[in-house]
């Protein structure tokens, strides 16, 4: 999946790109949409917290790091405990798995407080009135919607592509 933005410079735009989106079977869950605070989006699909945020890459990077400290600390405790050798890799995993739970929690915890970094871009325009029309979608379909938002929707300005996201958010 990948994630495409679309810059417009109101409401009436996003809902047409919207409902656009859903006649070209994007799902809604795959639609977001962003507008300055304050702005009611009616029946639009409103960014959520982990659009907003960044959750994902801080969750990614906890559990990287929980993980590597986790196998470290396995490895010291293994290292001053003679005769653990008969369950080196049962204590290893355990440290391992342990650090990058732990390491994913407090990274997601800390990554819900920060604002999305992808977003600061278009902090301004935002700002300034317009709305921000973000689109998950497959590799495979990516060309097509850009495309099609681009004919169908003239105001609507296209902004990229994100590298891969996760699936879940």
């Amino acid at each position: 999946m990948k994630r495409i933005y679309f810059l417009v410079p109101g409401i009436d735009t996003a809902r047409t790109i919207v409902n656009d989106m859903l006649v070209a079977r994007i799902p809604e869950r795959h639609i977001h949409v962003l507008a300055r605070r304050g702005t009611a989006l009616d029946e639009l699909p409103e960014a959520s917290m982990l659009q907003k945020s960044d959750f994902s890459p801080a969750a990614q990077r906890g559990l990287a790091l929980g993980g590597g400290v986790g196998i470290l600390g396995g490895l010291i405790g293994l290292a001053l405990s003679p005769g653990a050798a008969m369950i080196a890799g049962g204590v290893l995993l355990a440290s391992g798995l342990g650090g990058a739970g732990a390491g994913a929690w407090v990274g997601g915890m800390v990554g819900l407080t920060a604002a999305n970094s992808h977003l600061k871009a278009f902090a301004q325009a935002i700002e300034q009135g317009q709305m921000l029309v973000m689109l998950d979608l497959p590799r495979a379909r990516l060309e097509e919607i850009t495309e099609r938002v681009r004919s169908l929707h003239p105001l609507a300005m296209s902004h990229g592509a994100d590298p891969d996201i996760p699936v879940f958010p």
